[in-house]
């Protein structure tokens, strides 16, 4: 028997209806956790409202929905089966002749359309607001004074402290920043008031300063003068120029090949940025997969009963899920699985083992 478009649509807007209704669930309680703790983080900051926090806790919450919405194709879709059993429409549908793979082919049109969503438009706009946050959160939480740019023409870094700020740019960087190659340090006083340059061959970042070679200081008031080496103080760490990069998540799908080329160009490592491109692509299978996988636990329960046996089920998936994309994620950041297969595995290897049980269950 072949699935009619009636039944068809029926059964995907079941399952869109209760995704979405989840996935809401979800997004509320995102937005008061992060609430929360934005509100404990906040408490002792000068000049931060309740305004501007519950506004920063709106401009995150896209970020973090955004991770969790295959668990919410998964409980959604668990639920959505449930319901569509508890109410004996699966069963009809399955005396009159319809296989597990047509009731779950519009649950997983719909999960594939989602992920083009999720990619295509979804993703730029968490990411506009994910930048804002960032902003703010520098701004009122972490009352940070660095700040570092990637662009076509090298490495640009900003730092300020109680003698005015400098601005350092090189043309090339090793991969964490802490060796810079034919650098220039623009110096301002307070009130920005410019003071001078320093030109160098090499910059290399110590404890407490950056070490120069070969430079070359021109000061507005003296003349210029060449040292073989030069200390220049600075407050940055290596922990806070890894910080200071661009989160990936805050860039959108469309700039991320450019903005890999342009860190790749610059000497900078773009691993992080490579895996989560290929995890941004792998989106809709991941979606799908979940779906498989709610089928597997929705199956077994309407054959052998059991509603607390499909929530523990599920809740094990979905920590299996887990794991195995953070383990991949490790793997692939130390460079010992190739960027492409650390971002597909997880969606692969549980696909199949979806696949597999689901196989193993239907025998229509």
């Amino acid at each position: 028997m072949n699935l009619s478009w009636t039944l068809s649509r029926y059964f995907g807007k079941q399952f869109l209806t209760v995704v979405l209704i989840t996935f809401a669930i979800f997004l509320s309680l995102i937005f008061i956790i992060e609430l929360v703790e934005l509100l404990r983080r906040g408490s002792d900051k000068p000049g931060v409202n309740f305004g501007i926090l519950f506004s920063m806790a709106l401009l995150e919450v896209p970020r973090l929905g955004s991770r969790t919405l295959p668990f919410a194709i998964l409980f959604g879709g668990m639920a959505a089966f449930l319901q569509l059993s508890r109410n004996n429409e699966l069963i009809v549908a399955r005396a009159a002749g319809v296989s597990v793979w047509q009731f779950i082919a519009p649950a997983l049109a719909v999960a594939f359309a989602i992920g083009t969503f999720v990619i295509t438009i979804y993703n730029p706009v968490a990411a506009t607001l994910t930048t804002r946050f960032g902003q703010l959160e520098s701004k009122y939480l972490e009352q940070r004074t660095s700040f570092i740019a990637v662009s076509a023409n090298g490495l640009w870094l900003r730092q300020a402290d109680s003698n005015g700020q400098s601005v350092v740019h090189a043309q090339h960087i090793d991969g964490r920043g802490l060796k810079l190659d034919e650098v220039t340090i623009f110096l301002y006083g307070q009130g920005d008031t410019f003071l001078g340059r320093i030109d160098a061959k090499t910059a290399v970042l110590k404890p407490g300063h950056w070490q120069l070679d070969d430079v070359w200081v021109l000061m507005v008031d003296d003349q210029p003068r060449h040292f073989d080496t030069y200390r220049q103080e600075t407050a940055l760490t290596e922990s806070q120029i890894e910080e200071s990069f661009a989160r990936e998540e805050s860039i959108s799908f469309w700039e991320l090949p450019h903005f890999i080329n342009t860190a790749e160009a610059s000497g900078f490592s773009a691993r992080r940025y490579q895996i989560y491109f290929h995890q941004l692509l792998a989106t809709p299978a991941m979606l799908c997969t979940m779906v498989l996988v709610a089928a597997v636990f929705s199956m077994k329960t309407s054959r052998m009963g059991g509603l607390l046996q499909m929530v523990l089920g599920g809740i094990l998936a979905g920590f299996a899920v887990y794991f195995l994309g953070n383990l991949s994620l490790a793997l692939g950041l130390s460079g010992i699985l190739p960027t492409a297969l650390a971002a597909w595995a997880p969606s692969i290897v549980v696909m199949l083992l979806g696949l597999a049980v689901l196989f193993h269950l239907e025998d229509g």
